[in-house]
């Protein structure tokens, strides 16, 4: 005999949170999390091959890179995992990123010797046209907006 009630697991699947998990990579979180997740793979990518073969080139640059990879990464995962406690990790991670995007952004236009290649925050992210400020001032106001409409 068919089971009436639909499982956690099942609801999951389905796309839908489980029950008491606040759901963040759904509605406009899932372009999020895919724009989140291109910006990972593009930034892994990229910043694993330069540390490799053009390490002694810009080593500031390219490690800088890494770690935004790993914020990129770390912010993707919250979002799909979802609940409160991912939604606070992320809110950390989007202001960490945007904090990295200001403060490299500003440092790449101050002091352009030391960054004789870009990162992704070089220059507020203009060479991916500004989707690095963009990305994490959205993710916050989606992240505040997802706690309000769960309190509701």
């Amino acid at each position: 005999m068919p089971e009436t009630t639909t499982s956690a697991a099942a609801q999951d699947a389905q796309g839908a949170a489980p029950a008491g998990r606040l759901s963040l990579g759904t509605g406009p979180g899932r372009l999020l999390v895919t724009l989140y997740g291109i910006f990972t793979v593009a930034a892994a990518s990229r910043s694993l091959y330069q540390l490799i073969a053009q390490f002694d080139r810009a080593p500031l640059a390219y490690s800088l890179s890494a770690v935004s990879a790993v914020v990129y990464g770390f912010i993707t995962f919250s979002l799909v995992r979802g609940g409160e406690g991912a939604r606070r990790a992320a809110i950390a991670c989007c202001r960490l990123e945007l904090l990295g995007v200001f403060g490299i952004g500003t440092w790449t236009l101050v002091d352009s010797a030391a960054f004789p290649d870009a990162t992704v925050w070089s220059d507020y992210g203009m060479g991916y046209l500004f989707i690095p400020v963009i990305l994490p001032v959205t993710g916050l106001i989606w992240l505040r907006r997802a706690r309000a409409k769960a309190a509701a």
